[in-house]
């Protein structure tokens, strides 16, 4: 099969192409990046007036399956990504069971490779069962094609389990993939401990409760040299910390989230619960932090921690509601708002949503390369559109965003050459 996407500006941070260029596939790689490529008998997508970039990979994904697919399932939860322009996803281990041995992770690399609408790369837990007692089979799950590990929402309590989980990962090149947070600070807040939580009445987080367990797992990624990957990070102190560890040369990646770059702690008044988060929403200053650190280069990605959640989750007092939001179709705008907001340039943002996580992870995607596989995004960056509940493809609606005119889209989704999404 050969398709040819026409006229559109590629923009491709791997290979420092910013340039109008037709692109040719054949069997679902590319083939040639040229101008004004001959058709001949290739169907032609025409992205005049577009922006075309490596399909966006979205490092941090809950897609419930197996166990809450009331919640999502992985042809939803891939239908949101492709929505989104998004190609590849992890898909975190909390589900039920624990991604936490290979017959789990297959059936989901499986079942998304027949029915899904996106990649999905499994990440595996740390720990058998997320307990942070003993170490899941690594080996035998990074072969049989998970990507890296984690306990998610669960931080690794025990010191002496995660330097060994460190050292163990780190012979395979693997991330291990830290939720920061020391528990017994965390108590039983529900938003960010300020002057907003203490108006609202409610047991607030403190920015400590991830420092401290950023520095600790640092100071072990610095002893052990293996790759730590911290995620979602929201706090100045964490960014402050990651940004020093990186100058002395230990081996820290992180991601942050659209949320945390475009909303406050100001967002939980009125006790909106899709503004309840796991790290919290913070304050100003802490989200001024999170720019300048996609500025200067601190922060290595941007994932959504997307987090379906059904309405009677949500639909409770606000302690008691589960944390997260969906994120998967909100992120390509909220993305773009920082080049138009000229926090960072488009090429970095791109960068940011394609190539770093494919470095970070160890996966042959976020590339516009010759014989790459062609998982291709075409963007309108000027396309405005409202969030309702009923344009969100994934299962749960719990976006903070239903009701906003967010700018900027993904026109149509390519999977290996082939269209998995198209907003015409």
């Amino acid at each position: 099969m050969k398709v040819l996407v026409k006229s559109g500006r590629v923009v491709d941070p791997a290979n420092n192409l910013d340039e109008k260029l037709d692109i040719l596939i054949i069997d679902g790689k590319i083939v040639e990046l040229a101008p004004n490529i001959d058709a001949g008998d290739a169907e032609v997508i025409n992205a005049a007036g577009n922006i075309v970039t490596p399909g966006l990979i979205d490092m941090h994904v809950h897609l419930r399956e197996p166990g809450q697919e009331y919640k999502e399932d992985i042809i939803s939860g891939t239908k949101a990504a492709a929505a989104g322009g998004v190609t590849s996803v992890c898909c975190m281990p909390n589900t039920k069971p624990v991604i936490d041995n290979l017959p789990i992770a297959q059936f989901i690399m499986n079942k998304a490779k027949f029915e899904g609408s996106a990649n999905v790369f499994p990440v595996a837990a740390i720990s058998q069962g997320q307990k942070g007692e003993i170490l899941s089979e690594m080996g035998e799950l990074l072969e049989g094609g998970c990507v890296g590990f984690s306990d998610d929402g669960l931080p690794v309590k025990n010191g002496e389990m995660m330097r060994r989980a460190l050292e163990y990962a780190s012979t395979f090149g693997a991330p291990v993939m830290v939720h920061a947070e020391e528990m017994s600070l965390v108590a039983d807040g529900s938003m960010n401990e300020g002057y907003v939580a203490t108006e609202l009445g409610l047991k607030g987080i403190p920015n400590v409760a991830e420092d401290c367990m950023t520095a600790r797992d640092i100071m072990i990624a610095e002893l052990t040299g293996g790759h730590l990957h911290i995620c979602h990070v929201s706090t100045k102190g964490s960014l402050d910390l990651i940004r020093q560890a990186k100058a002395r040369g230990v081996n820290v990646t992180c991601e942050v989230t659209p949320h945390h770059f475009s909303l406050t702690e100001e967002a939980v008044r009125g006790y909106n619960t899709n503004a309840k988060m796991n790290p919290p929403l913070r304050s100003q200053e802490d989200l001024e932090a999170v720019h300048a650190a996609l500025a200067d280069g601190t922060v290595d990605a941007i994932a959504t921690d997307h987090a379906p959640h059904h309405i009677d989750d949500k639909n409770v007092e606000f302690e008691l509601a589960a944390n997260g939001i969906v994120g998967l179709e909100t992120l390509l705008p909220l993305t773009l708002k920082l080049v138009a907001d000229k926090v960072i340039s488009l090429s970095k943002a791109i960068s940011l949503l394609t190539y770093r996580p494919s470095e970070i992870l160890r996966i042959d995607r976020g590339t516009l390369s010759v014989g790459a596989i062609a998982d291709i995004t075409i963007i309108n960056p000027n396309k405005e559109w409202e969030v309702t509940e009923e344009s969100l493809h994934s299962k749960s609606k719990n976006s903070y965003f239903i009701g906003y005119t967010l700018k900027g889209c993904a026109l149509k989704t390519l999977l290996a050459g082939e269209v998995v999404f198209s907003r015409e």
